[in-house]
């Protein structure tokens, strides 16, 4: 198969993903699914198990579970009957087995102590590209003052930290969610770097300096200046298909050079009160 071939190969798939995403709550059927991608619904299955590495009822229960979980570990007061029957379960029981055979820990245990490492290992499909054409703006950006929980550790586990954030954010008032804008900043590549070794800052803009706090959050500012700028739609799990682009695919054409400064994130909406295939994050490259 050339280059070409592969490219519309998986552009159709991608089309099946996206229809997925976007239709969770709804009934999906392998014959739908196949018309998405103009593919027979004969062979359709074969098609996306060898693609995809899994069935496509696998892949979409794995999504349905992956909402699941957001939803338990940060919206701590659902229940969890409510969001077993919004991911597609008859009961809470069958939802626990399903969850329990897919992540090793029962809902109730995730919500306590939620294991990333293993939950991450069941969502990277090494097969599948979904990386797009994107439009490269150049954006003066101002300078923020930010609060700062510093990750440093396993990229898995951010959202462990991310967490201890949120709770910092409760407790504190200082930078409220809904009127307050969220970034992260990025040290490290964490497909190159040694897990013990990954830094990633999470924060949320201030207004006012941050006194000392039990969740060891600190005062930062991200600085004026020139960026590059990319906006991603969906999961951020996949944020690092724009970084990428930028690096590799932009950068080298674009003459421009990059300013001492990491890249950044700047999340316009989060999870889990946006849906995952809505999520838009502006991807920032500084430069001089």
């Amino acid at each position: 198969m050339n280059t070409s071939r592969a490219d519309l190969y998986a552009a159709r798939f991608n089309k099946v993903f996206d229809f997925i995403d976007q239709h969770l709550d709804e009934s999906l059927s392998v014959e739908q699914l196949s018309q998405v991608a103009h593919f027979s619904k004969f062979h359709f299955h074969r098609q996306f198990s060898d693609y995809c590495g899994i069935s496509v009822m696998r892949y979409i229960q794995l999504m349905r579970l992956k909402r699941a979980s957001y939803r338990l570990v940060f919206n701590t007061l659902e229940r969890i009957t409510d969001i077993a029957l919004d991911a597609g379960f008859e009961n809470p029981e069958s939802f626990s087995r399903a969850f329990k055979n897919t992540f090793g820990q029962t809902p109730s245990e995730f919500r306590q102590q939620p294991k990333w490492q293993p939950w991450n290992e069941r969502y990277r499909f090494p097969n599948i590209d979904r990386s797009k054409q994107m439009e490269v703006k150049i954006w003066e950006f101002e300078e923020t003052p930010i609060a700062v929980l510093e990750h440093r550790g396993p990229p898995d586990l951010v959202n462990d930290s991310v967490v201890q954030f949120i709770d910092w954010r409760k407790t504190s008032g200082l930078s409220p969610i809904k009127t307050s804008d969220t970034f992260g900043i990025v040290y490290d590549n964490p497909d190159t770097t040694a897990p013990a070794d990954f830094r990633f800052d999470i924060c949320g803009s201030v207004t006012e300096a941050v006194p000392a706090n039990p969740q060891g959050v600190v005062n930062k500012r991200i600085p004026a200046g020139r960026c590059a700028v990319v906006r991603h739609q969906g999961s951020h799990q996949r944020i690092g298909e724009a970084a990428y682009y930028l690096y590799r695919d932009w950068l080298p054409n674009s003459g421009e050079e990059l300013r001492d400064f990491p890249l950044f994130f700047h999340y316009l909406n989060l999870m889990p009160d946006t849906p995952e295939h809505e999520l838009l994050t502006d991807v920032y490259l500084p430069l001089k």
